[in-house]
């Protein structure tokens, strides 16, 4: 059984929000015509607390897009985005929620971020995601949304090493630095994923 996974197709990250993705919301038309293809949808939501450690407000001499090193991982500096109860944190209207059978909110844990919809960045807690996937006997992921290169590469790398046949829907996933995505492509196709 395959299964969409759209990942944080949510206000910040669209135009006009505190962390927008170039061109983010062109990929939402695209996800709504084919949720419709799969049996099983998830959604994945960043659901930060207003102090959370990513956050470059809560760096003193730190400014945003910095990285540091923050309980043994490296840690890029966000502006601070999709906090818990706020407009930026919510879903965007424009996407079709009708398919969706449930969503993992992640980044709740103020102390780790949570780049995947499966586990936090440390890989010291998991969502549940696997856990649901397994229950309703998924095989395959299809992994879309919002960055391709943060959020939506370290879901479908994670779900490779969880045993899933994975891709990416390219035209369903934008970058916030395409240089950068270049790299994380190409590894995630040395791992065994594809591009659809």
């Amino acid at each position: 059984m395959k299964a969409l996974l759209i990942i944080d197709v949510q206000n910040d990250f669209l135009p006009g929000g505190a962390l927008a993705v170039p061109h983010g919301d062109e990929v939402i038309n695209y996800i709504n015509r084919i949720q419709s293809n799969y049996e099983v949808v998830i959604a994945t939501q960043d659901w930060h607390p207003a102090n959370h450690k990513s956050f470059a407000s809560q760096h003193r001499g730190y400014k945003v897009f910095d990285t540091i090193t923050f309980n043994h991982v490296e840690q890029v500096l966000w502006p601070d985005h999709c906090v818990q109860q706020t407009v930026g944190a919510e879903l965007s209207s424009s996407l079709n929620t009708h398919h969706i059978q449930a969503i993992f909110r992640k980044g709740i844990d103020v102390n780790v971020d949570s780049y995947s919809g499966f586990f936090d960045n440390n890989k010291m807690r998991n969502t549940g995601l696997h856990g649901f996937l397994q229950d309703k006997g998924v095989s395959e992921v299809h992994v879309c949304g919002l960055a391709a290169d943060f959020c939506v590469h370290f879901t479908a790398m994670d779900a490779l090493e969880l045993g899933y046949k994975t891709a990416v829907v390219s035209k369903a996933t934008k970058a916030i630095d395409k240089d950068a995505y270049m790299k994380k492509k190409e590894f995630f196709l040395q791992r065994g994923g594809i591009f659809i």
